[in-house]
């Protein structure tokens, strides 16, 4: 496969960005989209020109390193339904000879480190805010003690897959955090260890989460559209319910 690029360049924060064109030859179908990437800077590299910086790690789906826009989408769009990451996208995704954009995570609270690569500690601050449940030393239960139901079970579950991407912020027209503060929020609401400071639990992380910039949800839903782990979105209408009953109600009550 032969693939014309055109990825948005951008030193630093402050720095004016612009789209470069760049052509990628002998593209293997089965490569993912960063090792389309790799095979990009390795060129690059070669000629003795700048390569492109993007966030990778694990390039297995599971640590949210990974994100840029594809064309328009936050991870891009690939053979399957499925929303996926951009390490789990490969290059049959695309047809031979077409051109690709991409682009960083656009969004005030993910300031642009250089190309590609985006800030997104805020997220860190979010969760040092009240993702977590406080156990005094010595005195934590045995885990088997405290029974949870299937169904509260399934729903921590799911919402603890949240790998952190910033995909829902990329695609909110609101560059809106919520679907990630939800997820981290609705983990801890369904357990019984999450109980103790549940309420001051979501009016620490909330705060935090419009302190650092994000925008407010408006119902539109492309967050769970492009998220690749598939966060619920009524884990959205969880995060409202536990908000408005922290206006009423105590930690442990």
């Amino acid at each position: 496969m032969n693939i014309t690029l055109r990825v948005w360049r951008q030193a630093n924060a402050q720095a004016e960005g612009r789209m470069v064109t760049y052509q990628v030859q002998d593209v293997s179908p089965d490569m993912s989209f960063l090792e389309m990437l790799d095979l990009l800077n390795e060129d690059l590299t070669v000629k003795g020109e700048e390569p492109v910086a993007f966030d990778h790690d694990c390039r297995e789906g599971i640590c949210g390193m990974c994100g840029v826009v594809i064309n328009g989408t936050a991870h891009g769009r690939g053979e399957s339904p499925v929303p996926t990451t951009t390490c789990q996208l490969h290059m049959r995704s695309f047809e031979d000879g077409a051109t690709i954009d991409v682009e960083p995570w656009r969004a005030g609270p993910f300031p642009v480190i250089k190309d590609l690569a985006v800030d997104r500690s805020a997220f860190d601050r979010i969760i040092q805010a009240g993702g977590f449940i406080s156990a005094n030393t010595g005195a934590a239960p045995e885990a088997h003690a405290a029974p949870v139901g299937k169904l509260q079970a399934d729903r921590a579950f799911d919402a603890a897959t949240c790998i952190g991407c910033g995909a829902c912020v990329a695609a909110c027209p609101n560059s809106s955090a919520m679907l990630f503060t939800a997820a981290k929020i609705t983990h801890l609401a369904m357990l019984p260890q999450g109980q103790p400071e549940r309420y001051s639990r979501i009016k620490t992380m909330i705060a935090t989460h419009d302190a650092e910039g994000f925008g407010g949800c408006t119902n539109i839903g492309e967050c769970a559209e492009v998220c690749p782990k598939q966060i619920p979105f009524d884990t959205i209408s969880q995060l409202n319910r536990d908000l408005i009953a922290s206006l009423f109600k105590k930690d442990g009550k």
